[in-house]
């Protein structure tokens, strides 16, 4: 295992007091947008445009030689690699989506056999096994984050005995309407506010400004890339991730 120094990721950010985390890539291919990073090397060369464009931290979704997700160590291990050598002490995070691999038994598995580890990874609470891959994940020493996309989760994960070792709640609302987006944010911040846990809060496509400019207001961690979004707040086509990270760190 090879980690390097890190920033903690639950620190303010270098330009608004809030992390800004870049997702580079998520479960999109080059046929989505031609700026998505798919290889390790290109994924590498994504988060350090990202990081020099504002990025604090990062997130990232390894993939087997088709371009899909996958949580196999065979495909993670040199994208972990490639990124901290090409963003040392750079805080990073990846996915353990059940897309990637639907049994929970086999995706905690795939954990343990992890050999470059990630510093945090995040595990949505709505998918059967979340707290099985959680405490993989914690048994490793890897942050967890806890992606909440609806209420019913939230209130599951502030039931869960798990939830006072997370590292972050990660909000995510999975709606293009901006509107509906901010309506869902709301409730689940006030269902996960008394835990007084790190948050941050993201939307995607349509709703994925909005809801940024949304976070930013409330003083929240927020993250902005590809994965989530192609577009400028003006509407106008992003060629790069780096182009989206430098597009939040100015005024909205």
């Amino acid at each position: 295992m090879v980690r390097a120094p890190t920033r903690d990721c639950g620190a303010p950010g270098r330009h608004s007091g809030a992390v800004l985390k870049a997702c580079l890539n998520g479960p999109l291919t080059l046929a989505d947008h031609p700026g998505v990073p798919v290889t390790p090397a290109a994924i590498a060369q994504a988060a350090a445009e990202a990081v020099a464009a504002g990025a604090d931290a990062l997130h990232v979704h390894p993939k087997d030689s088709l371009g899909r997700d996958s949580l196999r160590a065979e495909h993670l291990d040199p994208v972990v690699r490639a990124i901290r050598a090409a963003a040392p002490g750079v805080p990073l995070g990846v996915t353990t989506g059940a897309w990637a691999e639907p049994l929970p038994a086999t995706r905690a598995a795939h954990v343990t056999a992890w050999t470059e580890l990630p510093d945090f990874a995040s595990v949505n609470w709505h998918e059967e096994g979340a707290e099985l891959v959680a405490t993989a994940l914690l048994g490793r020493g890897i942050g967890v984050e806890a992606g909440i996309w609806y209420p019913d989760a939230a209130a599951a994960f502030v039931a869960s005995p798990l939830a006072g070792r997370c590292l972050r709640i990660l909000v995510e609302t999975t709606t293009d309407s901006a509107e509906e987006a901010l309506v869902t944010a709301a409730a689940i911040l006030d269902t996960v506010r008394p835990l007084g846990l790190p948050t941050l809060l993201h939307g995607e496509g349509g709703s994925a400004w909005p809801v940024y400019e949304y976070a930013s207001a409330l003083g929240l961690d927020r993250r902005i890339g590809l994965e989530d979004v192609q577009v400028l707040p003006d509407g106008s086509p992003a060629a790069s991730n780096a182009h989206l990270v430098a597009a939040a760190v100015r005024p909205l």
